[in-house]
């Protein structure tokens, strides 16, 4: 046995653990087991990492932590007021295009990495690999960092948008209420310690993540029905929606003000990467991610271009909507159409549901970052936040962590809301950059990346690649512009100078810690060969063990 453990053939051929096909139909409990532990064996083999969570990911929940937080009908209404400034409705509808056009090239380069080299490190994983040998080390340490702490931004921005809702139902109410804005900071923390609980127990967020996706669709479904339906067929004409240009901007050119109202469909198709860190948790990574992502982008895009055209027809005012004192204008946009507060209320109460559920996705997601960036000492304190715990199986304190930067991300709030709404911007520049990192050096050799199930033929691979590097540059610099002008403090667009500020602690820490103690795909390799030796793949169950012995 030995001997074969030396060999360079697939370590599962050793095992010669039994597919999937030939487990009796009427066992998938002993099918799941024994494809857990082919997909185990094969991770460690080919990694050099120890597997610690257990597969309990299908590719529909894979798809409902995926959609579940890219969720882009929801995100198109969450910041649907800086878009309308921008160019009006035509402005949405024609940027939900683009964007998903773009995003269908980040989706399959993302695809094809995640196919070929699974693993919850997702990206700063893959530039590890793929970056020369000289630069790799600090090239997958800024990734993984932007990654993360694009993660913890988007949390707090999904988090900022559920308590923004909650008071606008409230103002909707009470029209004379005057919102404080201590009172949307205690709700921004209370929702955010309410939904960590969530991703505590590993059992259930397979199940949880199936509900996002439920939830979701069908609220999509049943606001776009009753919104048509009590509208009382009066439309908005096809020209309001798809040829009048507003620019509230201040900006003089058209093309400026439309480019920086991008953003808001670029935050609904961000994220792409969710289902790529929950790799180790799925028993067949290389095909079901791939399909999770491709499935995110589709669904994404029919649901957010349907959903716009849908609520524009709607429409009543536009300049109502604009000037609105709830701070939700999709909610407004259900009363102008509905002409019922109480149905305005009950919808909005379907998009606060969905958010709900894309908070807790993003959770999920920014967890399995922190935990499998810090099983390379990718971040301070990464002994903690790389443990998974026993009791509850899940990577508690990786989530626990990441939540509580999320909270502290909430005290900018209360500085100033305008830097508060850089996060939301910072958030799509982070993770775009931290998908860029590794596809930069796909699009100059190629030859390192060994295809998986998903690989395009015909260079159709490399243009995505090249589109998807082009498009992070382009979102960079147009992204960091003043949404609105003249610029004064009040209005100015901080996201720069978040960037600069995180950049320098990034190689701050690389300097001063991270440059002796991370560990790289190279020095992990090196022990693979004995982590196989000490590996024994067992089953949880009483009937079914597999072991060396039984080869």
């Amino acid at each position: 046995m030995s001997d074969l453990v030396g060999k360079k053939e697939p370590y599962i051929e050793i095992y010669h653990v039994p597919s999937h096909e030939d487990i009796p139909l009427d066992d998938k409990r002993t099918a799941h087991l024994l494809e857990e532990a082919r997909a185990n064996v094969e991770f460690a083999e080919e990694s050099g990492y120890t597997p610690e969570l257990t597969r309990r990911f299908s590719l529909i929940s894979l798809l409902g932590v995926g959609f579940g937080l890219t969720n882009s009908w929801f995100g198109i209404s969450a910041g649907l007021i800086t878009s309308i400034s921008s160019g009006g409705p035509m402005m949405i509808v024609y940027g939900t295009i683009v964007v998903a056009a773009m995003a269908a090239c980040i989706g399959i380069t993302l695809s094809e990495m995640a196919s070929s080299m699974p693993n919850s490190g997702g990206q700063y994983y893959w530039t590890g690999k793929l970056a020369p040998k000289k630069w790799a080390p600090l090239m997958s340490y800024l990734c993984g960092s932007f990654a993360w702490i694009g993660s913890v931004f988007t949390s707090a921005s999904i988090t900022m948008s559920i308590a923004t809702q909650i008071i606008g139902m409230s103002v909707l109410q009470n029209p004379q209420k005057t919102v404080k804005k201590w009172q949307v900071f205690l709700l921004f923390e209370a929702v955010n310690i309410f939904l960590l609980i969530f991703n505590i127990f590993e059992r259930a967020q397979p199940y949880v993540s199936k509900s996002a996706l439920f939830i979701s669709l069908s609220s999509f479904f049943i606001i776009i029905i009753t919104v048509l339906a009590m509208s009382g067929g009066e439309f908005q004409s096809a020209s309001f929606v798809f040829s009048d240009f507003t620019n509230m901007t201040g900006w003089n050119s058209g093309a400026i003000a439309f480019f920086t109202g991008l953003v808001n469909p670029s935050w609904a198709f961000s994220c792409l990467d969710a289902a790529t860190h929950i790799a180790e948790e799925t028993t067949r990574p290389r095909t079901d991610i791939p399909k999770a992502i491709c499935m995110t982008v589709v669904i994404g895009f029919i649901t957010s271009f349907c959903f716009a055209i849908a609520m524009f027809f709607c429409m009543k005012n536009l300049d109502s909507i604009a000037d609105s004192n709830t701070g939700v204008p999709i909610m407004d946009i259900f009363y102008s159409a509905t002409s019922s507060k109480g149905a305005a209320l009950g919808l909005q109460f379907l998009v606060l549901l969905t958010a709900v559920g894309c908070n807790i996705s993003c959770h999920t997601w920014q967890a399995r970052l922190c935990w499998s960036f810090s099983r390379d000492n990718g971040l301070p304190g990464s002994r903690w936040w790389s443990k998974v715990n026993t009791k509850t199986g899940s990577v508690v304190n990786s989530h626990l962590m990441s939540c509580a930067w999320s909270g502290v991300i909430g005290f900018v709030y209360l500085g100033s809301d305008t830097a508060f709404n850089s996060v939301m911007t910072c958030c799509v520049l982070f993770v775009a950059i931290s998908y860029s990192i590794p596809t930069i050096f796909l699009v100059f050799d190629r030859s390192k990346l060994k295809p998986g199930p998903f690989y395009l033929k015909y260079n159709l691979g490399w243009y995505s690649n090249i589109i998807t590097v082009g498009w992070t540059i382009f979102t960079f610099v147009f992204y960091n512009f003043p949404s609105v002008m003249p610029v004064a403090a009040d209005n100015m667009n901080y996201a720069c100078v978040v960037f600069a500020v995180i950049f320098g602690y990034c190689l701050l820490d690389w300097q001063l810690r991270a440059k002796m103690s991370f560990i790289t795909n190279e020095q992990r390799e090196q022990g693979r060969q004995e982590l196989v030796k000490k590996l024994q793949v067992t089953s949880i169950t009483s009937d079914v063990t597999i072991t060396k012995s039984d080869c």
